[in-house]
C-alpha cells in the first residue's frame, strides 16, 4: 500500500505530465449525474457538500440560443476554451485523461447551446491571455478574477465568484492563524495570479500587500515562491518546501477536503471574494461571440444548468445572478 503522501506524489505527477503541453481536447456536454473521483489530478473529489443538499434539476435538452459566425472562431464548428489544467475542482484532468471540472463543463454546455463543440486548449495561466490573443482559442474560461490590468486587454464576462484562501499542513505546525502570522513565513502561489499580486502588492493590489503589511510593523516580509503550474505550489507544501499555500477558495476546499491526511485550512478567514470572468477579445471582429457566449451563459443560470454544474462539483456558493453575467468588465457587482 501506497504511504499517503506517496500517493498524492503520484497523482500531482500525473496530472503535470498531462499539463504539460497545450493540448486541444474535445469535450461532451456535461452531464447533471454525481461527480466522478478523478485519479490524474491531486484531487480525486470535489469537496463535500453540506448534509441533505442536492443539486436542482436541469433542462435536460437545451436549444441552440445565438450563433456565431464562423469567422470568429478559431475553429469553426467548434468552440476553443482555454484553460489552465490543473486547478480543481474547476479544471482538472478525470481518470481517463480527459479535462473536466466546473469551468470545463460550463464551456461545454455554452458551446453545445451556440450549436458547437467544446475543444479544451490546456493552457499555462501566466500566459493565458497571451494564448487568446494568438488566436489559440475563443475564450478564457479559467477562474480569472476580473481586475483592471486585465480589462486593458479583454473583455470579461461575470460568470462565477471566488475568494481566497490558505492552506496549511495538517496540524497546522507553523501556527498560521492570522495574516500577520504570514510574515517570515514561506509562501507557495501560482505565478501570474492575483494571490502573487495579494501577497506582494502589485498590480491591482498596489499599497495593500501583505508583504508590505509585515514590514510596516517591524516584521519580516513575506517570501513568496512563484510556480507556474498550480499543483506545484501545492505540492512544495505537501513536500515541506514552503510553510502555506495560496489559491482561490474552491481550490483550496477541494485540496483540504479531499487530503486532510495532507492538508487543512488555515483559520485565517476568507479573503473578499472576487468576481470572476471569461475572457473574449475586445474587438469588434469578436463582438458577436462575446454577446452569444454571454447570452448562452444568461440562459444557463436561467434554467437552472448553471448552477446543476456548479453543485455537481461542490462550487455552488460562488454563483452569480444573470443580472450580474450581464456586466461586462465590472470590477465589483451589487
Amino acid at each position: 500500500m501506497i504511504a499517503p503522501s506517496r500517493r498524492l506524489a503520484a497523482m500531482f505527477g500525473a496530472a503535470l505530465f498531462m499539463a504539460a503541453a497545450c493540448t486541444s481536447v474535445a469535450t461532451p456536454a456535461p452531464t447533471v449525474a454525481p461527480p466522478v473521483a478523478a485519479s490524474a489530478a491531486p484531487s480525486e473529489a470535489p469537496a463535500s457538500a453540506a448534509p441533505g443538499s442536492e443539486a436542482p434539476s436541469a433542462s435536460p435538452v437545451a436549444s441552440i440560443v445565438a450563433t456565431v459566425p464562423a469567422a470568429q472562431l478559431v475553429v469553426p464548428t467548434r468552440l476553443s476554451v482555454c484553460s489552465d489544467i490543473p486547478y480543481p475542482p474547476l479544471e482538472y484532468f478525470d481518470a481517463e485523461g480527459f479535462p473536466t471540472g466546473s469551468d470545463i463543463d460550463i464551456g461545454a454546455e455554452i458551446a453545445r447551446r451556440l450549436g458547437l463543440t467544446e475543444a479544451v486548449q490546456n493552457t499555462v495561466f501566466v500566459t493565458i491571455i497571451a494564448a487568446l490573443e494568438g488566436a489559440k482559442c475563443d475564450v478564457i474560461i479559467s477562474d480569472q478574477n476580473i481586475t483592471a490590468d486585465r480589462i486593458k486587454k479583454v473583455d470579461m464576462i461575470p460568470y462565477f465568484q471566488a475568494g481566497e484562501a490558505f492552506v496549511v499542513a495538517t496540524g497546522n505546525p507553523k501556527g498560521i492563524n492570522t495574516t500577520d502570522d504570514l510574515c517570515g513565513k514561506t509562501l507557495a502561489a501560482e505565478t501570474g495570479t492575483v494571490e502573487v499580486d495579494y501577497v506582494e502588492g502589485t498590480h491591482d493590489y498596489v499599497g495593500k500587500g501583505l508583504s508590505a503589511a509585515c514590514t510596516a510593523k517591524g516584521k519580516p516580509a513575506i517570501v513568496t515562491k512563484q510556480f507556474v503550474h498550480d499543483s506545484d505550489a501545492a505540492l512544495a507544501l505537501q513536500a515541506g518546501q514552503v510553510d502555506v499555500y495560496f489559491a482561490d477558495f474552491p481550490v483550496a476546499a477541494n485540496y483540504a477536503n479531499s487530503h486532510p491526511e495532507i492538508f487543512q485550512l488555515a483559520p485565517v478567514p476568507q479573503l473578499a471574494p472576487a468576481i470572476v470572468g471569461m475572457s473574449v477579445l475586445p474587438d469588434a471582429d469578436h463582438k458577436d461571440l462575446e454577446k452569444a457566449i454571454q447570452t448562452a451563459l444568461v440562459s444557463m443560470i436561467n434554467d437552472g444548468t448553471y448552477l446543476t454544474i456548479l453543485t455537481k462539483y461542490k462550487d455552488e456558493a460562488g454563483a452569480i445572478t444573470a443580472a450580474q453575467a450581464m456586466q461586462i468588465n465590472k470590477l465589483t457587482l451589487p
